[in-house]
């Protein structure tokens, strides 16, 4: 298996360059084009909102009709459109594109293949140029999503087989490549000292953090989470008679049943660490799930989803 994907990922070249590439046209650095790609489209925008599909688009309409389908996202925009190399089936660019996402560190968010995508209604929706938006069949998406401090990365790459009886497109997989790359959260954000927690619970009874955080769809906490936990102990053992509920929320997205029981066992996972790992007394913490039930801004926007995820020390009373 390991031999398989090697010899997949080599037919993605970084920094390759072909002589018929448009002018300005360039590979984006986190994701290199298929060998023997050709650049025909090229265009950046600094910061603009932009739909990011992440379901099917099975009606006509697009995105008017199917705002399920996508999710909006606030960044910086990077769209490439390249015309693969001749003879290459749309599944073998596909899957060579696959594996570099995968070796980016990039989780797939959703992916679709021919008619499962929608048809004609999802190609025309992922795509107005008329080189990829013209066929169906032999479609292929895939959406992504690359973690990283310095603000979150989405990545989605559609793979469409030309049908053109004739020009330079005819039998080739045409490529388009778009990157969103999100602004970071601010950094007084991200860890709340525990002086600040305890003038937020004294005066509101509450207070936010958006330093605690979890592997992609788990309630595995991820290491740079220890500086907040170090804090909530901190609080907690300066304060030996404050009780707390460890209140776990999170954004719209899934359903909200599975989101509340994630945000259970999340708020679980905190209250687990602190006694184990802090020797807080456990019978001074309870943990809760709300999922999206309490959000605190906007649920439409990707800045306001990374606010409503965030974890709730509540004073629980005496």
């Amino acid at each position: 298996m390991w031999k398989a994907v090697v010899a997949i990922t080599v037919c993605l070249a970084a920094g390759a360059a072909a002589a018929q590439d448009i002018k300005g046209g360039k590979d984006h650095p986190l994701l290199p084009r298929y060998e023997g790609s050709e650049i025909i489209r090229y265009d950046t925008d600094a910061f603009v909102d932009h739909p990011f599909l992440i379901a099917p688009v099975k009606g006509p309409g697009g995105l008017e009709k199917s705002k399920a389908s996508a999710e909006t996202l606030e960044g910086r925009r990077t769209r490439i459109i390249y015309r693969g190399p001749v003879n290459r089936s749309s599944l073998e660019v596909f899957r060579n594109y696959e594996a570099a996402l995968k070796k980016a560190g990039f989780e797939t968010v959703f992916s679709c293949v021919r008619e499962e995508c929608g048809g004609r209604h999802f190609s025309y929706t992922v795509s107005k140029v008329p080189a990829l938006a013209a066929y169906d069949a032999e479609q292929r998406y895939v959406a992504a999503k690359l973690a990283r401090a310095e603000g979150d990365v989405y990545a989605s790459v559609y793979v469409v087989k030309s049908g053109a009886a004739g020009g330079p497109d005819k039998d080739r997989p045409m490529i388009q490549v778009e990157i969103m790359e999100m602004k970071p959260m601010e950094a007084k954000m991200v860890v709340v000292d525990s002086s600040a927690m305890e003038r937020d619970i004294a005066a509101k009874g509450r207070v936010a953090m958006y330093g605690i955080l979890f592997d992609f769809d788990k309630d595995t906490m991820r290491a740079d989470s220890k500086p907040q936990l170090d804090e909530i102990a901190k609080l907690l053992k300066g304060q030996p008679g404050l009780k707390v509920l460890i209140v776990g929320h999170t954004d719209a997205k899934g359903a909200f049943d599975y989101n509340r029981s994630l945000s259970e066992r999340r708020a679980s996972s905190i209250v687990a660490a602190l006694v184990r790992d802090y020797a807080i007394d456990r019978a001074r913490l309870t943990p809760l799930g709300v999922g999206m039930a309490a959000p605190v801004s906007t649920n439409r926007t990707e800045q306001g989803r990374s606010l409503n995820r965030r974890v709730e020390l509540v004073d629980a009373g005496v």
